[in-house]
């Protein structure tokens, strides 16, 4: 999985990239807003609430645009309502796509989606046809910092962790969805500085990309569907191998 994790990395780079646009102020806001409206909005006893704020903070969010966000999802402010919409398709190469979305209208969301689809060699799949091939798990993330292994293996197994990775700098710890908080309080309280930590998605089986023209077309396909404004998350199931996501990436 050394070429996801690659993936993942990249990725973050580009939100920090994405925040000085302000692009991923506005799907943390509607993060915020739904969370605020499923869950109160209080972020103590929400927890979806707690990591949208988490991630708001991560990217230097005004406080005052948290609070706001927070207010129009309890509908002490007017603002627009969003719902939560999931969507499911195949990517060149037979990959598994799965999208979370918040939406203010659902009909312009699929058409837009099925339109980048079907420009980038993929196309939407009913419901269902690839979620089981994905499972919940918490991922938190820990800059290595001269940290040992054996350190916070020892710290991250003794919180309840699943498994601990080592990837470029850092290390990924893997956890169940419900023993999620547990095992984040536990790395805080062991002195742990934890770059990102969520209830993430992650493929139960892969598929192997060693073409670069389906390589390519995946990735386009990817960053032009996790740049929709009304998409939150996009799981995929490829594993294109870690030298072929670096030259096509231009992350060399």
């Amino acid at each position: 999985m050394a070429g996801h994790s690659h993936w993942a990395q990249i990725k973050r780079k580009k939100a920090a990239q994405d925040a000085k646009r302000g692009r991923i102020f506005t799907k943390i806001t509607r993060e915020i807003m739904v969370a605020a409206r499923l869950g109160g909005g209080d972020p103590d006893s929400n927890p979806r609430l707690r990591a949208a704020i988490a991630a708001a903070k991560a990217v230097n969010m005004p406080k005052e645009n948290i609070e706001r966000a927070i207010r129009k999802g309890l509908g002490l402010e007017e603002g627009t309502r969003y719902e939560e919409a999931t969507f499911e398709g195949y990517g060149p190469g037979g990959v598994a796509i799965l999208i979370q979305s918040v939406t203010d209208n659902r009909r312009r969301t699929v058409s837009e989606l099925r339109h980048i689809f079907s420009k980038y060699g993929g196309n939407l799949a009913e419901p269902g046809a690839v979620s089981w091939i994905f499972e919940k798990k918490g991922l938190i993330v820990i800059p290595q910092n001269g940290l040992s292994e054996e350190q916070v293996l020892e710290a991250a197994l003794e919180a309840g962790a699943e498994d601990v990775r080592t990837y470029e700098g850092e290390f990924e710890i893997i956890t169940g969805p419900e023993e999620f908080e547990t095992v984040r309080s536990g790395l805080e309280e062991a002195g742990l500085s934890i770059a990102s930590a969520r209830v993430t998605l992650v493929p139960k089986s892969t598929v192997r990309v060693e073409d670069e023209k389906t390589a390519q077309q995946i990735l386009r396909l990817m960053e032009k569907l996790e740049d929709h404004d009304d998409v939150q998350n996009v799981y995929a199931n490829f594993d294109i191998p870690q030298e072929l996501l670096e030259k096509l990436s231009g992350n060399e």
